[in-house]
């Protein structure tokens, strides 16, 4: 009797083994676990909740998620190369901090750190090179920037050499002389950067290598780091180029702004109407924060204008840089933080940067060590040296004839052949001559094993990782549900004239007019100005042009004019008046003189397609979701375990 006992105990054991994770939700054939919906539920919701209601409500949003997902898997939608492309394209990002050296990347995050302490002033000198170039080419550019550094080493200047018929490569370099204002770290490819922040103040570095090209460093200045800073401002713009009178209207008009403000304006009521930069308007003349610890770099004129402010709300006088006039006001200023609490960003950026690919060699070192690594190379490469022909000299050979042995090397029990070696090099072959022919077949074979057992890793990251098997699973779901939320709902909304006509007869109700105005709107700075532009437009002869030129002769702030067909209902300074048609008396509206000319006045009616296409067009793919998801739940049978759902918020 007790073998029977120990085979039920055992089965008991093994069921509630299974049950660890249990399955909450079933969508067709497939099936979510109640760590995979709590994962998702806990990323979308900050402060989470787990009462009924909250947790229903995320349940069914989360089920019309899976119903797209499972028909975009059923259609092939993720066989589909455009889209598999993308998502590898998001894997090689995704997957970029855990190919590297933990280690080396620590010391690298606290060099970013250490450096971003001090910013350094430097002039640079480039001599570009293509990234398919040849040897020669390479070496030919090198020559040429030893050439101009032994020019400034002989004592030409270096912003003499640099802007010379001759010099430096850099389309900027007739504007700056090779001036690049002050920087730190992450403003500059790190090659160039390391070069900078290990060249003393005055000297001129050796040729760099980056990218773009060789480089000569010359650092002119360093100076403790400015912190991090946020401002607004206002901007009119002008041209570098503009005429000399246009230049005086810009000044007088930013000065008039200026004047505004210390007399007690509203800031953000003077940028939506007068500032010239749309990329800032919307959102009170904010930019993007610049200084330490970013990307962002602002004209050096615009930058010492900002960070002389010293108090947040303290407004600068009018500054001129090349885009024009501006006022800057701050917002916020931060020193740099200590290295604790800006380490996990540190860590962020030096992962997204290139920086961190320094730390391969010595990463593929310890996964040579994990995975038992033997190689058999350089039997490999004494055998290449005897037996390529000639055209490897004229990048012409190709892999034909060549023996192929059990591997070349091989991690694990994973074994790469000799052959995936010598496609590589037929397809990337350059630069060899009889000469170098060994040490170049080195060269390529160090640079291509380093990439293949890179590329052995990237494959393995999912089973190692499950945190990543999880990032690429949401990339893999959004990347379908956006292609086929497209074509079944969004492009078809547009492209389906005849549908979207129906939908707009049968719903015509929905989309009306209110009451509009057809009008001139004088907005005027004060009482007496609105009651000039009444005066002037008791004069049929007069236009509002002429009344824009008359009124804004003294200051291009005096009068706004505007003209089209106003809805009563969209603008409230039309609101709670009794407007008339003709010329209406001048009346206040927060702070502002109103003026309206009324050519008339539109009773409420029907809106056609063409005027209500875009809302029309939103309801209509709204319409086609939903018939599109009734048919997905036929398709597809949803079972929810709810006895599963509501136990989330339990321990």
């Amino acid at each position: 009797m007790k073998f029977p006992l120990l085979i039920i105990a055992f089965f008991t054991f093994s069921l509630s083994f299974c049950q660890v994770d249990p399955v909450i939700l079933e969508v067709g054939n497939n099936k979510i676990t109640k760590s995979e919906f709590l994962q998702i539920y806990l990323k979308n919701n900050t402060e989470p909740k787990y009462d009924q209601v909250s947790l229903d409500n995320y349940m069914e949003l989360y089920t019309k998620f899976r119903l797209k997902v499972a028909e975009a898997e059923d259609l092939g939608y993720d066989t589909v190369p455009k889209l598999k492309k993308e998502l590898e394209g998001y894997r090689k990002q995704l997957s970029a901090p855990y190919l590297v050296d933990s280690a080396q990347n620590d010391l690298l995050v606290v060099e970013a750190y250490e450096r971003s302490k001090t910013e350094i002033k430097a002039s640079h000198i480039l001599v570009k090179i293509k990234g398919n170039s040849l040897p020669e080419d390479t070496l030919k550019a090198y020559n040429k920037i030893m050439a101009l550094r032994k020019r400034i080493i002989g004592g030409e200047s270096f912003e003499k050499v640099a802007s010379s018929k001759g010099g430096s490569e850099d389309p900027s370099v007739s504007q700056n002389k090779g001036d690049l204002g002050y920087f730190t770290a992450f403003q500059m490819v790190y090659p160039f950067e390391d070069a900078a922040y290990n060249t003393k103040v005055g000297e001129v570095s050796m040729p760099v290598r980056t990218r773009f090209g060789y480089h000569l460093i010359n650092v002119k200045d360093t100076r403790p780091a400015r912190g991090t800073i946020e401002v607004a401002h206002i901007m009119v713009a002008s041209n570098p180029n503009a005429s000399k009178e246009d230049i005086e209207s810009a000044k007088k008009k930013i000065d008039e702004i200026y004047t505004l403000l210390e007399n007690g304006a509203d800031w953000n009521e003077l940028v939506n109407n007068y500032s010239d930069d749309p990329s800032s308007n919307g959102r009170n003349g904010i930019l993007p924060k610049f200084g330490t610890g970013t990307t962002t770099r602002m004209v050096s004129e615009f930058e010492d204008a900002a960070f002389m402010l010293t108090e947040n709300g303290e407004i600068s006088k009018p500054i001129k840089t090349d885009y024009g006039f501006h006022i800057i006001k701050r917002i916020d200023w931060q020193d740099i933080p200590k290295f604790d609490e800006s380490k996990k960003d540190f860590q962020r950026r030096v992962n997204k940067d290139t920086r961190s690919k320094t730390t391969q060699a010595s990463f593929v070192s310890k996964l040579k060590e994990e995975y038992n690594y033997k190689s058999k190379a350089k039997k490999t490469i004494n055998y290449l040296v005897k037996n390529l022909d000639t055209s490897i000299f004229s990048s012409r050979w190709k892999n034909e004839g060549l023996k192929t042995a059990k591997y070349i090397f091989k991690l694990n029990k994973d074994k790469v052949s000799p052959t995936e070696f010598y496609n590589y090099l037929s397809l990337n072959q350059n630069g060899f001559t009889k000469e170098n022919l060994e040490a170049r077949l080195n060269d390529y074979y160090k640079n291509w094993e380093k990439q293949r057992i890179i590329n052995y890793e990237e494959s393995r990251l999912e089973s190692k990782y499950p945190a990543f098997k999880a990032l690429m699973g949401e990339y893999h779901d959004g990347i379908i549900l956006y292609e086929i939320m497209s074509d079944k709902v969004w492009n078809k909304a547009i492209l389906d004239t005849v549908g979207l006509e129906n939908y707009f007869t049968a719903n015509n109700s929905n989309y009306k007019w209110g009451t509009r105005y057809d009008a001139y709107v004088y907005e005027c700075y004060n009482e007496d100005i609105a009651k000039q532009v009444y005066e002037m437009l008791q004069i049929d002869t007069i236009n509002s042009k002429h009344i824009l030129d008359s009124i804004n002769k003294t200051s291009e702030l005096n009068l706004r004019v505007r003209t089209k067909k106003f809805e009563v209902e969209r603008n409230d300074f039309l609101q709670k008046r009794k407007i008339q048609e003709g010329v209406n008396q001048p009346y206040m509206f927060n702070e502002k003189y109103y003026v309206i000319d009324v050519n008339e006045i539109i009773k409420p009616q029907m809106k056609t397609l063409k005027e209500a296409k875009g809302l029309a067009t939103s309801d209509y793919q709204n319409h086609l979701e939903k018939e599109w998801l009734e048919e997905l739940k036929e398709k597809y049978p949803i079972k929810i375990h709810k006895d599963i759902l509501y136990s989330l918020g339990s321990k």
